[in-house]
């Protein structure tokens, strides 16, 4: 009997690479594990991400992220400051 041959998307080796490259203290083979394909695939995806380039834009894309992460976590903060001086109004009117 022939063994069905998983085909995978784009995106999602892609995320793949992505989690190999940002694993931790984790092995590439319980990354694979964890996403269920097998590490000959991860190590053959991460070659060819590395070979069309996407390594060096990872750089790049890493530092955009934060920033954007940053500009997120900022105005996160500043939601929650009005919500707990919106709770206070509330609070004082309820007594």
């Amino acid at each position: 009997m022939k063994k069905k041959r998983n085909r995978y998307t784009d995106e999602f080796r892609a995320e793949a690479v992505r989690a190999v490259a940002t694993r931790g203290n984790r092995t590439v083979a319980e990354v694979a594990e964890s996403l269920g394909v097998t590490e000959q695939q991860l190590h053959t995806w991460k070659s060819k991400a590395k070979a069309d380039g996407s390594a060096t834009d990872r750089k790049e894309s890493m530092e955009e992220e934060l920033k954007r992460l940053r500009r997120e976590n900022a105005d996160l903060k500043k939601d929650r400051d009005v919500l707990v001086k919106s709770i206070a109004v509330f609070a004082k009117e309820r007594k």
